[in-house]
């Protein structure tokens, strides 16, 4: 009983010190936008959104590509975790309110190797 209280232990500190060294990226909700309306992450590292509806109405944060779908209170804020990805272009939208989309970019990091 100690061994498996000792696992659940290391592992619930395993994965606090994994999330508080992710990268935290915002993401904000308008009447018609989302801003930035491309919002650019390392590919390949899961990464923390904080989502904030700055509307008055329900929003939602939506993508099919990442299989995320969250609903967001007017004026409050959500965590989406996302990733890792591969590099490449994933659409968001707000499904209450279609022509509100974004995307969101995973780009490999520059090469540090000298030519």
């Amino acid at each position: 009983m100690r061994s498996i209280l000792g696992l659940i232990a290391l592992t619930s500190v395993t994965v606090a010190a994994g999330a508080a060294d992710a990268p935290q990226y915002v993401l904000r909700i308008t009447d018609h936008a989302f801003v930035p309306s491309t919002l650019t992450i390392p590919a390949g590292q899961r990464v923390q959104l904080s989502v904030h509806n700055e509307r008055r109405q329900p929003s939602e944060f939506e993508s099919f590509e990442l299989n995320r779908e969250k609903i967001v209170a007017p004026g409050s804020t959500v965590t989406v975790w996302v990733g890792p990805l591969p590099a490449g272009k994933y659409k968001v939208f707000d499904d209450f309110n279609p022509s509100t989309t974004g995307w969101i970019v995973a780009t490999a990091a520059p090469s540090t190797v000298a030519r």
